[in-house]
């Protein structure tokens, strides 16, 4: 696991600061998200972070279990598995069966964080996204969360998230930072992080790039942070925004 970490749960279950996202829009080929999965491994990621909604947790799962078989790992022990309930399944009586059949699509025990994927609810059954209006429904937060702890209790997931970033400072839980590098490519995403020219300088200035210098704020504003890469190629570039992991955190920034 990354050396870089931090505290979550009242167990102190530690997570790796950087994860690797698997949202794309449209999703990826399976076989590319396994190759990225794997690249990503090699180059020492350990946290890893899927949805339903993405439609990526069976490919992650066939990878993870890869990486086990290869000797990249020794076990999923090293591993840190994000997944969420998603909007359909945000509802009394539904939330276990929702994180058993995530468990059962990614072929694990547990997961090490379980997230509530957004505030509100849809009509059960209905998964298709953009959420129509007429399925959109309020959220029974108290139910919700209820089953959420629940699960936690079942030992199906190590932890579970929170709200409000100082409450959770105070409480020892972290939050995520989301869409860090600006989620360029995807139909909610914006160019404004990386084409930045106060963070380009800042990048000249300190021989690093754009994505080193938001990354590393975000790291040293104490939250943790998803990156998405679906080509495993852009790892290995020279050009390529994203380095190693240990060469992302050698000194502040």
């Amino acid at each position: 696991m990354s050396a870089l970490t931090f505290p979550i749960g009242s167990v102190h279950h530690l997570m790796p600061v950087l994860a690797l996202g698997t949202a794309a829009s449209p999703p990826p080929e399976p076989i590319v998200l396994k190759r990225t999965v794997l690249e990503a491994i090699k180059l020492g990621y350990r946290h890893f972070d899927t949805s339903p909604r993405y439609q990526t947790e069976e490919p992650l799962g066939e990878a993870l279990a890869e990486a086990v078989s290869l000797g990249l790992i020794q076990s999923r022990s090293e591993l840190f598995v994000t997944s969420k309930l998603w909007c359909a399944d945000a509802h009394g009586g539904l939330v276990v069966p929702a994180i058993q059949r995530s468990l059962e699509t990614l072929k694990l025990d547990y997961l090490d964080l379980y997230l509530i994927h957004w505030p509100v609810s849809s009509k059960p059954g209905k998964y298709k996204f953009p959420i129509e209006e007429d399925d959109s429904l309020p959220m029974d937060y108290e139910t919700v969360w209820s089953e959420m702890e629940e699960c936690q209790r079942l030992g199906v997931a190590k932890c579970i998230g929170r709200k409000l970033r100082e409450l959770c400072k105070s409480k020892g839980i972290v939050v995520t930072a989301y869409s860090v590098l600006g989620s360029r490519g995807a139909f909610w995403g914006t160019h404004k992080i990386m084409e930045s020219d106060v963070l380009k300088e800042i990048a000249e200035a300190k021989g690093k790039t754009v994505a080193q210098v938001s990354m590393r704020w975000a790291y040293e504003e104490g939250v943790s942070m998803v990156s998405r890469i679906v080509d495993g190629e852009v790892y290995i570039s020279e050009k390529g925004p994203i380095k190693s992991v240990t060469e992302m955190w050698d000194g502040e920034i």
